[in-house]
């Protein structure tokens, strides 16, 4: 998993090259978006291979060779990973993949919601999804010739990132000692100095960021903005945590809370793409 995202990072920063040159002020950082974003879809993608027989319970009791799907969905994850890296295909492959993200929300999270309906993790789990969704749908727009079937893309992309900032800054501000970033079921480690402070930090940042992206004028610096803070939280932060975890029975799932906020982070960025974005 951790081999599968160093390659994506290492192609990918060597392919936006021309994209990032183009760009200017904020747009360099948003122009990243896809490159972190393969990062994330080929780490989940190796695990998808990898520990297949363990994912294989997520997928619904309905559903027929349920084995295969967890393959498929491994994938669609590869295959899209490689687009955004290539830079090629990509207003299918973002469509297609806020199409799967929204497939997952509807066929996983939202059966469970009246057994669920008062679990935080539940809804934390369920806006994360639609948020991936949203992000990807910019992207499909941004990639596409203006028009009308651009519009309803980006403007409900868009709701769907905004409106998973402010909840989970909500999530920060009420539940401090939760991971910051996507506010999961991990406690903060003791030797993290300041973890409320630092909640409320990422809080405000989240909250800040998801008024902003629906005001045209500061959109791009609050997409900007959201994306930079989660990004230095993965490095900061979930890596360190990750390096601790390496030899033990956690190191899985300190890959998959890097994987998350690295996603998270990439979600934000391409939530401030556009019709003015560098389309390369």
């Amino acid at each position: 998993m951790i081999g599968a995202g160093i390659a994506a990072l290492i192609a990918g920063l060597f392919l936006v090259g021309a994209r990032f040159t183009a760009a200017s002020g904020v747009g360099r950082i948003l122009v990243l978006g896809p490159v972190f974003e393969a990062v994330a879809l080929a780490i989940f993608a190796a695990e998808h291979f990898l520990a297949a027989r363990d994912l294989v319970g997520i997928v619904p009791r309905w559903i027929p060779a349920p084995l295969f799907w967890t393959y498929f969905v491994g994938v669609a994850l590869l295959a899209a990973a490689i687009s955004f890296v290539a830079w090629r295909y990509v207003h299918w492959s973002a469509f297609l993949l806020a199409l799967l993200f929204l497939i997952i929300a509807a066929t996983v999270d939202l059966p469970n919601l009246p057994k669920h309906i008062h679990e935080r993790l539940f809804w934390t789990l369920t806006v994360r999804e639609t948020a991936f969704a949203g992000g990807a749908m910019v992207l499909a727009a941004s990639r596409w010739s203006p028009g009308r079937p651009a519009v309803p893309l980006l403007i409900v992309g868009r709701l769907f990132v905004a409106c998973t900032f402010i909840f989970y800054a909500i999530e920060h501000f009420v539940y401090p000692r939760f991971v910051p970033g996507v506010p999961l079921e991990k406690m903060t480690p003791d030797w993290v100095p300041a973890p409320v402070l630092l909640a409320y930090i990422v809080g405000m940042t989240l909250l800040a960021a998801g008024v902003g992206l629906m005001i045209p004028r500061t959109r791009r610096a609050a997409a900007a903005g959201a994306g930079g803070v989660l990004l230095l939280l993965t490095a900061f932060f979930y890596v360190p945590i990750l390096a601790m975890e390496i030899r033990s029975q956690l190191a899985v799932e300190g890959i998959n809370y890097v994987g998350d906020t690295l996603l998270f982070a990439a979600t934000a960025l391409l939530a401030g793409f556009g019709p003015d974005s560098p389309r390369g």
